[in-house]
C-alpha cells in the first residue's frame, strides 16, 4: 500500500519542510508588478470605445480630413507638412491629459485606486505604470499616425532625436494635469472638463488652425498653452527642419513641473 505524502512534506523528487509552498507566496519583484500593470492598463485603454474615439479615430479623421480638403489656409505648400506635427501633438494630449484623467477619475471614484493603493504595488508604482501605458499607446498613436500622413503625401524634415524630448515633456505636462484634474474633482466634473478642454485646445491650440489666425492678444497667450508649444515645437523640427527648439521645450517642461508637482501634492486616492 502505497503511503501518502500530504501530510509529511514529502515528494518522490525530495523533502521540504512542512508548511512549505513552491513557488514561494509573497510580491513579485517590483519591475515584474510594474511591468504586469503597464499590460493591464494598456489593455484596458485600448479596449474602450470612448479612449479609441479619442486617441486614434478622432485624430485619424482630422489629418485625412483637413489634410484632403481645402478648408483653412494653413500657409504651407502641402496641407499634411503643417497638420501632421500638430495631429501628432494632439494625439500625445488626448491620451496621456483628456484619456488618463477621465479613467484614472473613474478609478478613483469606484474604489479601484483606493483598492491598488493597499496592494504590494506601491502609489508611485501605479502612477508609474499608468505613465508607461500611456507611453506604450503613444507610440501605436505615432505609428498609425505617421504611416497615414506619408499616404498623404507628408515629407517630414529635422531628425527624430530631436522630436523625441517634445514628445516625453508634452506626456509629462499633460499626464500631470490629467492626474491633477482627476485626483481633485468629481469623475462626472473631470468628465466633463477633460473633453471641453480638448475641444477648446483643438480649436485654439495651433493644431489646425495656425495660431497666425488669431488676434495678436490672443496668440501672445496661447503661444504659452502646453498643447501650443507641443505642436510648434514639433513642427519647427519636422516642417522647417530645425534644432532643438528650446523656447517650446522651455515651455512644456514648465508645464510639466507644475502639472506633476501640484498633481502629488494634491491628488486625492477615495
Amino acid at each position: 500500500m502505497s503511503t501518502s505524502t500530504r501530510g509529511t512534506g514529502t515528494s518522490g523528487t525530495g523533502t521540504r519542510g512542512t508548511g512549505t509552498y513552491a513557488p514561494a507566496p509573497g510580491a513579485a519583484p517590483l519591475a515584474r508588478m510594474i511591468a504586469a500593470q503597464t499590460a493591464f492598463e494598456t489593455k484596458l485603454l485600448l479596449r474602450n470605445g470612448e479612449q479609441l474615439l479619442l486617441t486614434v479615430i478622432i485624430p485619424s479623421l482630422l489629418l485625412v480630413l483637413f489634410s484632403t480638403v481645402d478648408i483653412i489656409d494653413t500657409g504651407a505648400d502641402r496641407a499634411v507638412d503643417f497638420l501632421a506635427p500638430g495631429v501628432l501633438a494632439l494625439a500625445v494630449m488626448s491620451t496621456a491629459f483628456t484619456g488618463q484623467a477621465i479613467a484614472t477619475g473613474f478609478e478613483r471614484r469606484y474604489g479601484v485606486l483606493k483598492r491598488l493603493a493597499v496592494s504590494p504595488l506601491p502609489r508611485w508604482g501605479l502612477m508609474t505604470a499608468k505613465s508607461l501605458s500611456v507611453l506604450v499607446t503613444e507610440v501605436l498613436q505615432i505609428v498609425l499616425l505617421t504611416v497615414i500622413a506619408f499616404g498623404l503625401g507628408w515629407s517630414p524634415e529635422g531628425s527624430p532625436f530631436a522630436v523625441l524630448p517634445l514628445l516625453v515633456l508634452g506626456t509629462a505636462a499633460f499626464s500631470g494635469l490629467g492626474l491633477l484634474m482627476a485626483g481633485t474633482l468629481r469623475a462626472e466634473a473631470t468628465l466633463a472638463a477633460a473633453n471641453l478642454v480638448f475641444l477648446l485646445l483643438l480649436v485654439g491650440g495651433g493644431v489646425i488652425v495656425p495660431l497666425d489666425e488669431f488676434p495678436d492678444a490672443a496668440r501672445s497667450v496661447l503661444g504659452l498653452l502646453p498643447i501650443s508649444a507641443l505642436s510648434d515645437g514639433l513642427r519647427e523640427v519636422l516642417q522647417h527642419g530645425a534644432a532643438l527648439p528650446w523656447g517650446d521645450l522651455g515651455i512644456l517642461a514648465v508645464w510639466a513641473a507644475l502639472g506633476l508637482g501640484a498633481a502629488g501634492a494634491f491628488f486625492r486616492w477615495e
